[in-house]
């Protein structure tokens, strides 16, 4: 019975993490989005596109430091 109960907290837990991933990768996105690049979200990839984007990821701090809680 102790298994089971271990099982449904890692279940919970992995949902959990599973959802905060999510927002992170929407935040990220929507970042992206606001700075004028187009970005969507992929699975667990956001991709990115968008004409000169590593010209203004180098020069632009707030690209870089999106999603970080920095930004």
């Amino acid at each position: 019975m102790a298994a089971d109960a271990a099982g449904v907290k890692l279940a919970a837990l992995v949902r959990l993490v599973e959802a905060r991933a999510e927002r992170r990768r929407r935040e990220v996105a929507d970042a992206m989005l606001a700075a004028g690049v187009e970005a969507q979200v992929e699975g667990e990839a956001v991709r990115l596109s968008g004409r000169g984007l590593l010209r203004r990821w180098t020069g632009d701090l707030a690209l870089r430091e999106a999603g970080r809680g920095r930004g």
